[in-house]
């Protein structure tokens, strides 16, 4: 939903008539954020259910937009995830990543979600490759934005930001930030097997992570999670959702942003902790080498990840000034710009 709403406000502000659909889960009135009200929101209502399982909630999602969605409103559909692009029907879809199902029909959702749209687009280059040798299509790239101000603001010294970072050591100390939720793809387990190495070293950090549910049930992750936790006699913080206008001032004020991802299309949370100016460590995978260059440390076993939290925790002033100028070269105008010309260039197949 960030890549979403930040790219439907920048094409608004460029003068075109967008609108974003979404299901309104559990009853939402709105996102985890206000929208620039040029965008218009068209929020579908989809109540939750005691027991569904994660395969007939999405058939459920699916169905309940596909009875909802009028595309003959749109010159242009776009389409941003699995459920949409298996909604709408004809459409432009961007794959942000690729996913590994094993129940039948998910696998076959994903697979349409890739086939069927009549053109795509790839926030990384090693994405699209990823398409092209799994389907032979070629997707175009067009990288994310990132709202780099915002995060640059939060780390400057200006008081009220200074405060702001204040609230978040006070409550936390210093702290390691990892963004996203604990599940598989994030590499959470990773993480914490690190930490409690780091800690050894560094028994003054905290471990913090940030980030709500999302669609999937990682219910026995968070239990192997919760059983690691333990043997290792270690006491993350999790935060769950954060108000979008506190993120920046707990990225900002983090020693380390950790991002051990297994699985990425682009890297935005950590390319948004760059803006804020903070040592970032990755995984070392194809895409992250492609997106971030030499700006951020990577690692690839848990000692190694413990080592490049510890090194990090000393900033190479270089790298850092590197990755705000990385982070600030991507805005989600130019974005949007690229957006409109690929449409031009890709109109809607005639219905008929």
């Amino acid at each position: 939903m960030v890549h979403t709403l930040n790219l439907a406000e920048a094409m608004a502000r460029l003068g075109v008539d967008v609108s974003v659909w979404s299901l309104a889960r559990g009853g939402d009135e709105g996102f985890f954020r206000a929208v620039d009200p040029a965008v218009k929101l068209r929020l579908v209502p989809f109540a939750d259910r005691e027991n569904e399982t994660i395969t007939d909630r999405i058939v459920r999602s699916i169905d309940t937009l596909r009875g909802a969605f009028d595309a003959s409103a749109y010159d242009i559909v776009h389409a941003q995830d699995c459920i949409s692009a298996n909604a709408v029907g004809t459409c432009i879809r961007t794959i942000h990543h690729l996913d590994q199902f094993t129940t039948p029909i998910l696998v076959e959702c994903h697979e349409k979600a890739v086939v069927n749209p009549y053109a795509r687009i790839c926030v990384s280059r090693a994405v699209a490759d990823e398409v092209r040798h799994g389907w032979g299509l070629a997707p175009e790239v067009i990288p994310n934005g990132v709202a780099y101000q915002r995060f640059a603001d939060a780390a400057s010294d200006a008081s009220a930001a200074v405060e702001a970072r204040g609230r978040w050591t006070s409550k936390l100390g210093e702290y390691v930030l990892a963004v996203g939720g604990i599940e598989p793809r994030k590499g959470s387990i990773d993480l914490l097997n690190a930490y409690a190495m780091l800690r050894e070293r560094h028994p003054e950090l905290t471990l913090v992570f940030a980030g709500g549910e999302t669609l999937f049930d990682y219910r026995d992750y968070r239990a192997d999670f919760d059983r690691r936790r333990a043997e290792l006699d270690v006491e993350p913080i999790v935060l769950g959702n954060v108000p979008d206008d506190e993120l920046p001032s707990l990225v900002a004020a983090g020693r380390v942003f950790a991002f051990p991802s297994v699985k990425e299309g682009f890297g935005l949370a950590a390319m948004e902790a760059l803006s804020a100016g903070r040592p970032v460590v990755t995984r070392e995978l194809p895409i992250l080498r492609e997106v971030f260059g030499d700006r951020v440390a990577y690692a690839s076993t848990v000692p190694e990840l413990a080592d490049a939290l510890a090194d990090a925790l000393t900033p190479d002033p270089q790298r850092v000034d590197a990755g705000r100028s990385l982070a600030a070269s991507l805005t989600w105008e130019d974005a949007a710009r690229r957006h409109l010309e690929f449409y031009a260039r890709h109109p809607m197949p005639t219905r008929r």
